[in-house]
């Protein structure tokens, strides 16, 4: 599943912390904007490290858009930018 997340972190120190968190299971597609196909353990690992990282009451603010696979193969880009990462599928038999 692709997952889009932003953030907005006021703490220098937290902000960077934030995106080395991010750029472990995705990438950056703006400054504050990451892409992430994760799958259901990958997000969870993601959301539990976010979970402990964040602080909304100094004001953090992060959120997380599930995109469909529908939504996601309608992605847009102009300009400069990588394009839609997506984890290859794959079988073991």
């Amino acid at each position: 599943m692709l997952y889009l997340i932003s953030y907005d972190i006021s703490i220098d120190r937290r902000r960077t912390r934030i995106a080395k968190i991010l750029a472990g299971f995705g990438q950056r597609v703006q400054y504050s904007v990451f892409e992430c196909d994760l799958d259901a353990n990958q997000y969870q690992a993601l959301w539990k490290k976010l979970a402990r990282t964040i602080q909304p009451d100094e004001g953090d603010n992060l959120r997380i858009y599930r995109l469909c696979a529908t939504c996601a193969s309608t992605i847009a880009v102009i300009g400069a930018g990588p394009p839609v990462e997506t984890s290859p599928d794959f079988y073991l038999v």
